[in-house]
């Protein structure tokens, strides 16, 4: 197997794990103040970019810049689904279940050939 098509989603489900955590984790802790919040955020944030720029440049290549935007906004939204639900106790209306069909046409749209 091509590790240019199999590493990048692999990348990147991991840095939107740990960025998802960077910018909602905190939302756990309200007694923090916000500049704690914000510098921890930013803390945690240095080991998303550690994932995600080598997913980017690795993947580049065997995906187009567009395909590579478009799977990450795909893997941050079930992610996050899946975050609010275990993490912020937040329920999984259809609405988002709705939103993710969408992308996921999106994502069949961008890897269509254009010839």
């Amino acid at each position: 197997m091509n590790l240019a098509l199999l590493l990048p989603p692999l990348l990147l489900v991991g840095s939107n794990i740990v960025m998802t955590w960077a910018w909602y984790g905190h939302l756990k802790q309200p007694s923090w103040p916000l500049w704690m919040a914000v510098l921890i955020s930013w803390g945690i944030a240095f080991f998303e970019y550690c994932l995600a720029v080598p997913a980017n440049r690795i993947g580049y290549g065997a995906y187009t810049g567009q395909q590579l935007k478009v799977m990450q906004e795909v893997i941050t939204l079930m992610v996050f689904g899946g975050f609010s639900v275990m993490v912020l106790g937040e329920p999984l209306r259809w609405t988002y279940l709705a939103a993710m069909g969408c992308l996921i046409a999106a994502v069949v749209f961008i890897f269509l050939p254009v010839d």
